[in-house]
């Protein structure tokens, strides 16, 4: 077996050898999907942004030269190297550069800033970093020195999109140029090719209990997972990707990015977020399929000016990484007359996604099916006992497609996983007798009042159904008597007007019962979001109990 980088969990080794008899690891690595799309599809457009549009065969092209470049900045197997970029075609370089000789990327969200950045680089014991100098918003330079500072290890800044005179920079796009392929190096790159037992790729996750943590995955893992969730909703080659989150973020990556290129269709990396440029868009590029969180989603069907725009090439949209309630979906399907795909995933790689033959009530009720037949989900109770058919408790997984442990952390995974390997999601969930799965709520967001468990995400899905409730999150509040209560954030639609007795007699309209009535409601003129576009509840749990605080005071 393979010698993992130190601090990565292996997989159980008769695991192991059942995925590679089955032929569910077939022993394909990140870098040869780019090599096969190149082989196939030579001058196929494949990737686009606002400055450039680069063929496959352009795309491999650059990524070897720019991983003869890193060889010759001296950066080594299993090295692992920050890739923190905005939706720009240089990730494409930066990451199967990575893979051409054996580096681990580790995926950074652009936004990220020194204090997470600083972490991370502890973390994965990251000594090189490829950044912009900067955007049309931010200076990277500052940032970067900070940084620096603080983590002399770090012993290569590779600049993309300018050159920073100083020691241990350089740039990409010198690198690249400064490289030939000549068929010595290409022997070159080809003996670096890496074990697909090996890692090959590094993502941050809160994880269950929101601190910090890395994802490691190996090659035939994270290919067996992306391929098979392709498939399951119909990616092909002749789709047109749309990524408008940041390309840092796993459901991007994967789900958008990786998978286009799996089934060798064309990426637009769109930058911009606000309605009219996507709209531009997909109008100009002709664009196919989306891949998003809903928060992007339900800004966009609820855009005045949707109908301006012609958006008729649009056939599918995969939303993930939150809550697609019932009203989504349908404005979807109604306004842009395309398939919606609901979804479920995470950086530890459990995927789950609806069907193209789905009705409607499997798609607004269910995160759908895992897209990998042979991984295992099962839901437990408190005790890990495993529940029948229907009967709510803790969403656990296994298989070929979900990582093996975080990276140098025992104590999480001592927590995260039972004594049979599963991962243990954190996630409440049922699963129903065709093995779809409905999420009711995650562990640490229950509320317990008075010792009654209520969940947040049912409370939620009630108040996003009012007409002027464009989005809601609901939070637990701290209470002396109760322990906790619980406290609805709402963003109205169209600066309409709300107020605490319309939306509980809504609620009681609904058949709510007395446990699904927030006992606090704060009216919001914007919802928090995360780096991700996710809604921010950590900051509206420190908004809460700040104000609380004051009025205690008061």
């Amino acid at each position: 077996m393979t010698q993992l980088l130190e601090g990565t969990i292996p997989y159980r080794e008769e695991d192991v050898k059942k995925y590679i008899d089955k032929g569910w690891w077939r022993g394909i690595t990140l870098g040869d999907l780019l090599d096969r799309a190149a082989d196939m599809h030579p001058d196929k457009e494949a990737f686009v942004d606002r400055t450039n549009r680069y063929t496959y065969g352009q795309a491999r092209e650059k990524a070897n030269k720019l991983a003869l470049g890193l060889i010759r900045l001296g950066v080594q197997p299993l090295e692992r190297v920050l890739i923190q970029l905005p939706n720009w075609n240089e990730f494409v370089f930066a990451y199967f550069a990575c893979q051409k000789i054996g580096a681990i990327a580790v995926l950074l969200i652009d936004r990220y800033r020194p204090y997470e950045i600083d972490r991370l680089i502890d973390i994965t014991g990251a000594t090189a970093w490829i950044v912009p100098k900067n955007t049309h918003k931010i200076n990277f330079v500052p940032i970067i020195n900070d940084v620096l500072q603080d983590h002399p290890e770090v012993k290569n800044v590779i600049t993309v999109r300018g050159q920073v005179d100083q020691p241990g920079f350089s740039c990409m796009e010198n690198l690249i140029d400064d490289s030939q392929l000549t068929p010595e190096n290409l022997e070159l790159l080809a003996a670096c090719n890496p074990d697909p037992m090996q890692v090959a790729h590094m993502g941050p996750t809160g994880g269950t209990t929101g601190a910090p943590k890395i994802v490691p995955r190996i090659h035939n893992s994270l290919v067996c997972g992306v391929e098979s969730c392709s498939m399951s909703w119909g990616q092909h080659c002749e789709d047109i990707n749309l990524i408008a989150g940041p390309i840092g973020h796993d459901l991007s990556f994967t789900k958008g990015f990786l998978g286009a290129v799996i089934t060798q269709g064309k990426v637009i990396f769109q930058s911009e977020l606000d309605n009219e440029s996507i709209c531009k868009c997909i109008e100009q590029e002709k664009v196919t399929s989306i891949i998003w969180v809903p928060t992007l989603a339900k800004r966009l069907v609820q855009y005045a000016d949707l109908n301006s725009y012609n958006l008729s090439s649009l056939r599918k949209m995969h939303s993930a990484g939150g809550a697609s309630h019932p009203d989504l979906v349908k404005e979807v399907i109604d306004r842009l007359d395309m398939k919606f795909f609901n979804g479920y995933g995470g950086t530890e790689g459990m995927t789950c996604i609806t069907r193209n033959i789905d009705d409607y009530q499997t798609i607004c009720c269910t995160v759908g099916r895992p897209t990998f037949p042979h991984d295992h989900y099962k839901v437990v109770d408190a005790n890990g006992k495993e529940l029948t058919t229907g009967q709510q408790g803790e969403l656990l997984v296994k298989g070929p497609s979900v990582f093996s442990g975080y990276f140098s952390n025992p104590e999480e995974n001592a927590l995260v996983f039972d004594n049979e390997g599963y991962f243990k999601t954190g996630d409440l969930a049922t699963i129903n007798e065709k093995g779809y799965i409905s999420l009711t709520g995650r562990i640490k967001e229950m509320i317990n009042r008075g010792g009654e468990s209520i969940s947040s995400s049912e409370i939620e899905k009630l108040i996003n159904r009012h007409p002027k409730v464009a989005v809601c999150a609901v939070i637990p509040m701290p209470d002396p008597l109760m322990g906790e209560r619980a406290c609805a954030y709402v963003e109205p639609k169209d600066e309409a007007v709300l107020t605490f007795e319309e939306i509980i007699a809504f609620l009681k309209d609904q058949k709510a019962s007395v446990l699904q009535l927030p006992e606090r409601i704060e009216f919001v003129n914007k919802m928090p979001v995360t780096a991700t576009e996710k809604l921010n509840k950590k900051a509206l749990r420190a908004d809460i109990e700040k104000k609380l605080s004051e009025e205690a005071v008061a």
